[in-house]
């Protein structure tokens, strides 16, 4: 109640509505940025944390099945039609390779060959995966590092407007000075609203990815020995 009679007693509304319609054309600009920038990162918040979970629990799943001593050849094929996550396209990509070494021939040769083109398929299948993974991560890291900035734009365009506020009127009255410090102020805080989700994002999904490269890795290590024991085994 307070507030209120204070606010009507130097002129204005000070609800946030209120503080954007007044502000300058500027900071009205600075402003839209910065919730535009705010909506985007939510959004690629939201789409990593449902992303990571879903990679993570069909990741369990697979790793299950492959473990579990069925023929690979078997594997395979039962999942040609679902290879929907980053596990299952290393383990497609390989097994494509795979089965074309088999039909290559069994010298020397055509075996270190075919373990050559094996371990490639699956670093380039491995890095093709961790690259969509990260896609969008960079907007978190941009945000989070540009926004304060930005809100420190409008801040400081709203300050230069209350002084010169004060200065056409030759009044330092608060009813003067109090709209461009609110609306310089309100600049400030979107800026946060926006860095501070961002930067917590981006340092939560880059550690799950750092944790997922390392287990997709490891898969694609484990996978290329079987494989190349079996080119040995296929040779003799």
């Amino acid at each position: 109640m307070e507030t209120d009679v204070a606010a009507a007693a130097i002129g204005g509304d000070f609800s946030l509505w209120s503080l954007f319609l007044r502000a300058d054309p500027v900071v009205k600009v600075v402003m839209g940025i910065l919730a535009i920038a705010s909506l985007w990162s939510w959004a690629i918040i939201f789409d990593k944390s449902f992303m990571f979970g879903r990679v993570k629990r069909l990741a369990a799943k697979f790793e299950d099945q492959f473990w579990s001593g069925k023929p690979l050849d078997e594997l395979y094929r039962r999942m040609s039609d679902r290879l929907d996550h980053p596990m299952a396209r290393v383990f497609g990509a390989a097994m494509e390779e795979w089965a074309r070494a088999k039909d290559a021939g069994k010298s020397e040769t055509l075996v270190v060959g075919a373990k050559d083109r094996i371990d490639k398929m699956l670093s380039v299948s491995v890095a093709r995966e961790l690259e969509r993974a990260e896609r969008n991560l960079g907007i978190l890291a941009t945000v989070g590092s540009a926004a304060p900035f930005v809100g420190l734009l409008g801040t400081v365009w709203g300050i230069m407007n209350s002084f010169e506020a004060i200065a056409a009127t030759k009044d330092t009255n608060l009813a003067v000075v109090a709209p461009g410090i609110a609306e310089a102020l309100f600049a400030t805080a979107l800026g946060l609203l926006a860095a501070i989700p961002a930067v917590v994002g981006y340092n939560r999904y880059s550690a799950a990815l750092n944790s997922f490269a390392v287990r997709l890795q490891s898969f694609a290590d484990e996978f290329s020995t079987i494989l190349s024991r079996q080119l040995d085994e296929r040779a003799r």
